[in-house]
This record gives C-alpha cells, sequence and structure tokens, in this order.
C-alpha cells in the first residue's frame, strides 16, 4: 500500500489528462515540482554523496540539501571536495566530510556507512557509475537483498498524460525471466511509494503476438502468467505489446487490442538495456523529456545521476529515494502496531 501522504501525488499529476492520447504539451518538469512539494513534508534522509568531486556533483547535492531533501554526507578525497566547493562557490563549513583517498574508496566506504546504517542512501558522484555499483552488488560486503538490483527511470515527458517509467535501462544488459521479475517488482514499488496504487506494466517487444522467433515476446508472456498466479503483485501486467500500443490507446484499438494497459501504460518494461537506454534518450532528445533514476532492490536506494541531467531530475532523483526510504519506515511502523 502507498503511503498516504503519498498517494495523491499521481493523480494530482494526471487531473484532466483523461488519455495518454491528449495532444496538450504539458510544461516540461510540472510533475517532477508536485513530486517536490508531497516531499517537502518529510525529513531530509541521510545521503552519501560518493566522489562529489566537481562542480556540477557537489552542487546537486547542495540544492537538494537546500531544498529538503537530503542531509548531505561527502565521501572523497578532501583536497578534490575542497576544490570542487571552490569552483561551485559552496560553503561546507557545515558540512560533513569523509575523507578517502579516491574514488574507489569512496565507493566502498559510502556502501560500508549504508551497512552500517549511517547512511540512508547513496548519490553518485563524480565517478562512473560501474565504479559505484561494484561494492554495491558485491556478495560479500555489498548492499544485496534476496531481490535483484535494477534502475528505474521515473521521467516527466511533455506530450504523455502522466509521469513514465521505464526499466531496466541501466543495469541489467541482458536481464533473463527472474531478473525481469525482480525488475517488475522493484518498479511496482517505487510506483507504490509514489502513490499509485494499481500501476499498469507494459512489457514491450517489437511485436504484440508470442513469437518463438523472438525470446522477449515469450518472456512477457510468462511474466503475464506470473502475475496470474501471484508471483507478482501489486500491478497490472499486460505483454508483448509494442510501444506505440502501450502508449496509444488509439494504436492498440487499430490492432484489435483490449486491453487495460494498452495506451495507458505507467511502467515500460523493456527487453534489455540496449532498448531502455536508446528509448529513454529517444524521449530526452526528441520528445523534451526529463529522466530522474533510481536503483532499487538493494538495501537502499542508490541516486544515480548524470552531467546531462537538469536541475529539476536530479531533485526528483532525490525526492524519489526520500520518498522510498518514508515510505519502507511507514510499512515497519504498521507492521508493529
Amino acid at each position: 500500500m502507498a503511503i498516504v501522504a503519498a498517494a495523491g501525488i499521481h493523480s494530482k499529476m494526471t487531473s484532466t489528462m483523461a488519455t495518454a492520447e491528449n495532444s496538450t504539451q504539458f510544461a516540461a518538469g510540472s510533475r517532477y515540482r508536485r513530486l517536490l512539494e508531497a516531499a517537502r513534508q518529510y525529513a531530509p534522509i541521510r545521503t552519501a554523496i560518493v566522489h562529489p568531486c566537481d562542480a556540477v556533483s557537489l552542487l546537486s547535492a547542495m540544492e537538494a540539501r537546500a531544498a529538503g531533501l537530503i542531509v548531505p554526507v561527502l565521501v572523497g578525497p578532501l583536497q578534490k571536495i575542497v576544490k570542487a566547493a571552490a569552483d561551485a562557490g559552496c560553503q561546507l563549513n557545515d558540512v560533513e566530510i569523509v575523507d578517502v583517498p579516491h574514488s574507489h574508496a569512496a565507493a566502498e566506504r559510502a556502501v560500508a556507512l549504508g551497512r552500517e546504517c549511517k547512511v540512508e542512501a547513496l548519490m553518485k558522484g563524480s565517478l562512473h557509475t560501474d565504479e559505484l555499483m561494484a561494492p554495491v552488488v558485491d556478495k560479500a560486503g555489498g548492499l544485496r537483498t534476496e531481490r535483484r538490483m535494477s534502475h528505474v527511470f521515473a521521467l516527466d515527458v511533455p506530450h504523455y498524460a502522466k509521469p513514465l517509467f521505464i526499466t531496466d535501462a541501466a543495469v541489467n544488459i541482458a536481464p533473463d525471466l527472474d531478473t525481469k521479475r525482480d525488475i517488475i517488482r522493484n518498479a511496482i514499488d517505487l510506483a507504490h511509494a509514489l502513490g499509485i496504487a494499481i500501476p499498469k506494466i507494459a512489457i514491450l517487444a517489437a511485436v504484440e503476438t508470442v513469437s518463438a522467433k523472438m525470446p522477449s515476446t515469450i518472456d512477457a508472456a510468462a511474466l503475464c502468467k506470473m502475475a496470474d498466479r501471484r508471483q507478482i503483485v501489486g500491478g497490472i501486467l499486460d505483454g508483448p505489446l509494442a510501444f506505440d500500443n502501450a502508449i496509444s490507446s488509439e494504436a492498440a484499438r487499430s490492432k484489435g487490442i483490449v486491453s487495460p494497459v494498452a495506451g495507458d501504460a505507467d511502467i515500460l518494461v523493456v527487453p534489455d538495456l540496449e532498448a531502455g537506454n536508446m528509448l529513454v534518450k529517444q524521449l530526452v532528445y526528441l520528445a523534451g523529456a526529463q529522466a530522474a533514476g533510481i536503483v532499487l532492490g538493494a538495501r537502499l536506494p542508490v541516486i544515480l545521476t548524470s552531467r546531462a541531467d537538469g536541475d529539476e531530475a536530479r531533485l526528483a532523483s532525490c525526492a524519489i529515494a526520500q520518498l522510498l526510504v518514508r515510505r519502507r519506515e511507514k510499512s515497519v511502523q504498521l507492521e508493529l502496531e
């Protein structure tokens, strides 16, 4: 169940927007601003900023702090952080800094802080995603759970009637059936945390029919049957669906597809990382979308940002992490009562 305080986010985002075909172009970032408004009622989360050694990553952390989303803990080489602060014009007098020699050590120390429950989230700084994720997924000392970790892009697409989530376009390169199951479960958890009580999940392929020649269509059919057998719960699944049928009810009708998901999807599950990466970048660069992103399935959320992200997308990523953490706290409280 989504936390009560967050339950209105989705309805507010989609009010007066009857269908995904609505030709009106909505102001870029408008849904992210509503997300930030919803997050303001909560206390900020302690977040390890991993190797914030350039002006962009440091400014992102400071802006999220100013917005009341995070309490940053800067993990990296002290002198590089100080130089980045000078370049960015930031004051670090009251900010906690954990001095480590290099980016690899920063990632390891940040993960250790997460294991020790000294931070509630991780945020990528000026290091490569692989370098950050290596200690996160480490079997011995990482932040693994029984779930496979996966990434979700939360997109604000001006021509789509509601927020759109795409997964996995950043972590799992060629997911098998079991991995896709966890990818979907992680995305459903995120949707619940953002107030979408019953998300509609479209499992994408190139066609809408099951074909032995296209393994992605077989996986889609199997995942839908898993949902029928309650191996996946909390959302409505349909697939295989081509992209047009997933987001356009007119396209679905033209092919005779009768489905509560077709034309009204909340979550798009891509067949592999390459397809997802291209789809997200097409929406960003050709459709004017903004893309926030987060890794789920670990003990705590991992905020992945890019130098190409806009300010609102960066803040939205932090807001999503904050809502996830507070939702988990609420769930624990309800179980204890």
